[in-house]
């Protein structure tokens, strides 16, 4: 089973890149603003900043704003000679390679009230047959200067049949790295920063890809200081949302090109779940894959939607399926308003449980931390689902277990907020339905 360092859970002083499911504005001004935040980190819980860009703003070129959502112009597009380093992977015959158009949207510079020093961006876009979608970081660090470039967060398609969707290696400087999805700042913290999208398209096609909402969190977590357990906001009432539940183990074997198959497959499982939960609210919705979509699943496999998750959400640079803002593409391009964000508690967890809103959280534990868990992980991801009456308990789903019908578990509050927060900063994917009552995804 292939997985990757948690970011978090070895030393909170410094950060790690991270294992996804392992089953075992001005310089001056900023800089002064850097100096005094980061006296104030050693005595506070940790800082976390997400924001959602207002696409009818920053600057375009080649792109058109209308109804919400960027899409290419009919003019003024640019041209970009791809070449696909995973063409024909695992014998799929799939070539990306070729000439597209493309348009971009810059953000302006937006400046955090702290120094942080690791950003998820996440967005949620269509991308039809034949088109793709690029993410990418500028940061200002804390000694004024803007990075010499532009970090690549992600090159996001639905399909997989024109292009494949990858992370990309390799970026390091000595201003900062990409880890998979997540950009670290190196030897300085960064102050502010720069979010650009591109928009892709084969030349001598005419379906375009659309985005409606592009977001990023940012937080700092050296030197942390946190209490476990939080205090809860529960009233008595015991809320179980009743999520459908999946097990990853009983996929074990199946489709190994994507991630070795389920044993590996703790994110796909937990975004499948929350699918379903929508799925089963609004039917007629399509935010679960039908029959057809699943067809090319052995009849023989119990959950095809849990394979079909796997598929669609597979990195192909990362070789695995826990891809964060891909989950949380995923889920937006079936429908769902969907964002990575981060929360520091359970009691920020529960506002959105009282919504109706289940989360999936990216945790991680060492031997026997979490009782009735597996004994322990150096990353896995779970769905909360609910709070008991005297928030002692977290009602989680957990795809490492045996069955479907073993999946809902009871842990205890402390021992989660512990497996979560320090080992992800308590990293969540909020997927939900458009116009839904969510609460705020920056809290106080």
């Amino acid at each position: 089973m292939r997985s990757r360092p948690h970011r978090h859970l070895a030393s909170p002083v410094r950060l790690q890149p991270m294992i996804r499911c392992a089953l075992l504005t001005a310089a001056a001004g900023c800089v002064l603003l850097a100096t005094s935040a980061a006296s104030a980190l050693a005595a506070q819980p940790y800082p976390v900043d997400f924001h959602t860009f207002d696409l009818s703003s920053g600057t375009t070129s080649g792109l058109t704003y209308s109804a919400g959502s960027l899409t290419l112009a009919a003019s003024g597009l640019g041209t970009l000679a791809y070449t696909d380093p995973y063409a024909g992977a695992n014998g799929d015959a799939v070539d990306g390679s070729g000439t597209y158009q493309s348009g971009t949207w810059t953000s302006d510079a937006y400046p955090v009230a702290f120094p942080f020093n690791e950003l998820v961006s996440s967005w949620n876009a269509k991308t039809p047959t034949g088109t793709w979608v690029q993410s990418e970081v500028q940061p200002q660090l804390d000694d004024g200067h803007w990075a010499s470039k532009w970090y690549v967060l992600g090159r996001w398609t639905y399909g997989d049949s024109d292009f494949h969707r990858t992370s990309v290696g390799g970026q390091g400087n000595a201003d900062g790295y990409v880890s998979i999805d997540t950009f670290f700042a190196k030897d300085h913290p960064a102050v502010a920063y720069r979010l650009r999208l591109t928009l892709y398209r084969r030349a001598g096609a005419t379906a375009s890809p659309s985005v409606s909402r592009y977001s990023a969190v940012v937080s700092n977590l050296t030197n942390q200081k946190m209490s476990f357990p939080s205090a809860t906001t529960m009233n008595g009432t015991t809320i179980d949302l009743g999520v459908p539940q999946y097990s990853q183990e009983i996929h074990h074997g199946e489709y190994p090109q994507y991630d070795n198959g389920g044993e590996a497959w703790c994110s796909p499982t937990s975004t499948a779940m929350v699918m379903g939960y929508w799925a089963g609210k609004f039917p007629a919705a399509g935010y679960a894959p039908s029959g057809t979509e699943t067809s090319w699943v052995d009849p023989l496999f119990a959950d095809p939607w849990v394979d079909h998750t796997a598929r669609y959400v597979f990195d192909y640079h990362y070789d695995g399926a826990g891809n964060w803002p891909f989950n949380t593409a995923y889920a937006a391009e079936r429908g769902l308003v969907s964002d990575v964000t981060q929360l520091r508690n359970l009691r920020e967890a529960e506002p959105f449980i009282k919504a109706g809103i289940p989360l999936v959280a990216s945790i991680a534990f060492t031997s026997n931390k979490l009782d009735g868990a597996i004994k322990s992980t150096n990353g896995h991801l779970v769905v909360i689902e609910g709070f008991t009456g005297d928030g002692s308990k977290v009602i989680v789903d957990d795809p490492a277990s045996a069955t479907d019908a073993d999946v809902k578990h009871s842990y205890d509050r402390e021992q989660f907020e512990r497996a979560w927060i320090p080992a992800s900063g308590g990293i969540v994917y909020v997927d939900r339905p458009p116009g839904w009552p969510t609460p705020p995804l920056q809290q106080p």
